[in-house]
């Protein structure tokens, strides 16, 4: 009788790289590095269209809240200042510094309080609109997904 294994083939006899392929060792550590990558751009992905999400919804709460101030402000002496600050304060944690804000009374752009009082003053009954814009980060590990992505929102009221 030989000594040998249950293969058939003595130990005198067996090449080495056999056994570094049977050897099960690491294979679950091997398989976790292949699918990281792809899970953790998944979670990431999530978390940054999550963000991006909350900021849309800030900022379409902030673009309501200045129009329905704006709307409501035929006797105040400065509307946009005050449509603006509805903004900046129902959206706080958007940058002001980032925002393009827009505020029109029948369809004619206000550049100054005084000249949307004026506005407002004769447009009983005709709409006053704001819109906004806001930047967005689609940034995910490093890969810019959306390099031109803009927020943009708009509503429009009919003055009191």
């Amino acid at each position: 009788m030989h000594d040998r294994p249950e293969g058939g083939v003595s130990t005198l006899h067996r090449r080495p790289w056999v056994d570094v392929i049977r050897n099960r060792r690491g294979v679950s550590a091997l398989e976790f590095a292949l699918v990281a990558p792809v899970l953790f751009m998944l979670v990431f992905g999530i978390i940054q269209f999550g963000i991006t999400f909350n900021n849309f919804l800030a900022l379409t709460d902030g673009v309501r809240a200045a129009s329905r101030v704006l709307a409501a402000s035929r006797s105040s002496n400065t509307p946009l200042t005050s449509a603006t600050n509805a903004i900046y304060l129902s959206a706080p944690n958007l940058t002001k510094t980032s925002m393009t804000i827009t505020v029109a009374v029948g369809g004619t752009n206000c550049v100054s309080d005084g000249a949307c009082a004026m506005a407002l003053t004769a447009a009983a009954g005709g709409s006053a609109s704001v819109q906004a814009s806001y930047p967005c980060n689609l940034t995910i590990m490093g890969v810019n997904y959306a390099p031109n992505c803009t927020l943009t929102s708009l509503t429009t009221e009919r003055v009191e």
